[in-house]
Parts: structure tokens; C-alpha cells; sequence
């Protein structure tokens, strides 16, 4: 063992050490800060898209099944449609204020449901049944009397927060088929 003194060159170094040791700790911890921030934003917008797409497809799946069981089609816009339901009473889909509506005098007074939220776009077309040869497309109907396919199609966004960036989601789309005839 040795009994000489410590130098103030010796003791110093310690202090040099440590202070160099925090700056690496201190970059590694923001580095690890970093990736947390980066990775939780990337499983909120993840959960999210998955939020939208199961609304979207509940929503598509209402509206394939009340189609399918209309008669007829009524009125044809490309922001609306009514439709002659099973029994007889106007059945109507509505794009408004970036939501998707649906209007029926027997469900809540006749006043609006809204099937979907944060729309960004939304639409309607009208088909024939008939195919267009050497394609898989449909000739467009000329009145909604011959309508006997009706096409669909939105796309939702949303901003969980201010800072947070904007998720979109892809388009639905979906043709459908009105079954019933008159």
C-alpha cells in the first residue's frame, strides 16, 4: 500500500470522469427519450387507423345488407340517395358536414343517425347490372329507375390531437348489388 499523498493533478481527474460520464448518460437517456416520444406516437396513430377501419367496415356492412334488401332506388345524387326499403318507406343515405347520415321516418322520429364521423370525402354512384364487354365495369345508369347498382365510397381522417400528425385512412369503396326487383 502506498501512504503517498494524493497531487492535485490526481484528484482532479475524478471530477473530469465524472462530468464526462454524465454527458454520455445524458445522451443516452435523450436518445432513449427520442425513440419512447417516436414509438408511442406510432402505436396511437396504428390504433388509430385500426379504430377507423373498424367503424368504416361496420358501417359498410350496414349498408351493403339495407341495399341489397331495397326495392328500388328513388332518388339519386351523388351526395344522397333514397331508396325504397322492404317496407315500402323511404330509406335515405346522406354525405353532410363530413359525415355519412342515415335518414328513416321509423327510426328516432325520423331524425338523422350518423353512421360515420371525419369524413373527408364521400360519394355515390349508379350503375346497371349489365357489364361493360371485355372489362369488370358497369354502364352507368341513366335514371335511377334502372339503377340496380350502387356504388360507394368515403375516405375518414383524424387528429387525436393538435401535435399530433393527421391520420388518414384509405378509401372504402364497395359496389352493390339491389337484389329485390319491382
Amino acid at each position: 500500500m502506498s501512504t503517498k499523498p494524493l497531487t492535485r493533478r490526481q484528484s482532479g481527474s475524478a471530477l473530469v470522469e465524472m462530468l464526462f460520464g454524465l454527458g454520455i448518460a445524458g445522451l443516452v437517456l435523450a436518445q432513449i427519450c427520442l425513440i419512447w416520444y417516436y414509438s408511442s406516437r406510432s402505436f396511437v396513430a396504428q390504433l388509430n387507423y385500426v379504430d377507423m377501419d373498424q367503424i368504416s367496415q361496420r358501417t359498410l356492412d350496414r349498408l351493403s345488407r339495407e341495399i341489397r334488401q331495397a326495392k328500388n332506388m328513388a332518388i339519386f345524387a351523388t351526395n344522397r340517395i333514397t331508396l325504397t326499403d322492404f317496407d315500402n318507406l323511404p330509406l335515405t343515405y346522406l354525405f353532410s358536414d363530413k359525415q355519412l347520415l342515415r335518414i328513416k321516418s321509423t327510426d328516432n322520429g325520423g331524425k338523422p343517425t350518423v353512421m360515420l364521423k371525419e369524413l373527408d370525402s364521400g360519394s355515390f354512384s349508379i350503375y346497371q347490372r349489365n357489364p361493360i364487354g371485355g372489362s369488370y365495369d358497369q354502364y352507368p345508369a341513366a335514371t335511377p329507375a334502372t339503377c340496380k347498382l350502387v356504388e360507394v365510397r368515403w375516405k375518414c381522417k383524424r387528429r387525436l390531437n393538435p401535435s399530433a400528425p393527421e391520420t388518414k385512412e384509405s378509401m372504402h369503396s364497395a359496389r352493390i348489388v339491389i337484389r329485390t326487383t319491382t
